[in-house]
């Protein structure tokens, strides 16, 4: 069957409920495997995994609920191993490294930022900025339109200065958050987001954080920031990956490449 393992922390760590549920349907009972100062929480791994949202929110649950009792590292989703003695044996091995990691996120949590643009906004904001768009736009309007090639022309130009605004709002958004952050992480870029990044935060720095983005919505009406947070610090973990596990468990630890960070 194996072993599903959500995340790791200190043994003294408080207990996680097994009422809460873990992957699976019916869910998985959630348990604790303790390894001298560490310890794994775990399910039983269901015989097909894959990313269904069910599953994606239940580790998320199960992670959330950890790390609201104190510092959890978060494995990523689909995260087994053959048996629960192949993961104490992964935390005796890498007692150190988790430690070590345990001991650099206390007190922190992630925070994740995606970035768009409002498109009738930022259209008005280019025109505005850009002498040759408007020009171009005033003789294809007196021209009843303009030509094909005209036409053809004005979108090229429009396209390219929203591109060249997306990449300048990115960089704006990173600088304008960076310094009251720990770490910064850029996440996959994907199409529809000009800026994906993950911001760890020390808790107690959070709400003035959380006001710098409202800020910016203020200051930049153009841009949509959709916030996530606060989350386990997945893109601040480095977890084991079947190779680096020493001592011959090379098949611990698997994962998918699913993770459900942020949205």
């Amino acid at each position: 069957m194996g072993t599903y393992v959500y995340g790791i922390i200190r043994a003294s760590h408080s207990p996680v409920r097994q009422e809460i549920g873990g992957i699976g349907d019916p869910p998985r009972p959630v348990r604790v495997l303790r390894q001298g100062e560490l310890a794994a929480i775990v399910s039983d791994a269901p015989e097909e995994l894959r990313p269904k949202r069910r599953d994606l929110l239940a580790h998320q649950r199960v992670l959330d609920e950890a790390g609201a009792e104190g510092v959890v590292l978060p494995m990523r989703f689909g995260s087994t191993a053959p048996d629960d003695a192949t993961v104490t044996t992964v935390l005796a091995e890498r007692a150190e490294h988790f430690l070590e990691q345990l001991r650099a996120l206390e007190g922190t949590a992630e925070y994740n930022i995606k970035a768009n643009h409002n498109e009738e906004a930022v259209l008005r904001l280019v025109t505005a900025d850009n002498d040759d768009i408007r020009s171009q736009a005033e003789a294809n309007r007196e021209a009843d339109g303009g030509t094909q090639e005209q036409r053809i022309r004005l979108g090229e130009m429009i396209a390219a200065a929203v591109q060249a605004r997306e990449a300048t709002d990115a960089e704006l958004l990173r600088q304008s958050l960076e310094p009251m952050a720990e770490a910064v992480s850029a996440g996959p870029q994907s199409t529809g987001w000009l800026a994906n990044l993950s911001f760890l935060m020390d808790r107690g720095a959070a709400e003035r954080f959380l006001t710098a983005v409202d800020e910016l919505r203020q200051e930049h009406p153009h841009l949509e920031l959709r916030v996530n947070g606060p989350l386990p610090p997945y893109s601040f973990v480095d977890t084991p990956s079947p190779q680096q596990a020493e001592g011959g468990t090379a098949e611990a630890f698997g994962a998918s490449a699913a993770q459900p960070t942020n949205g």
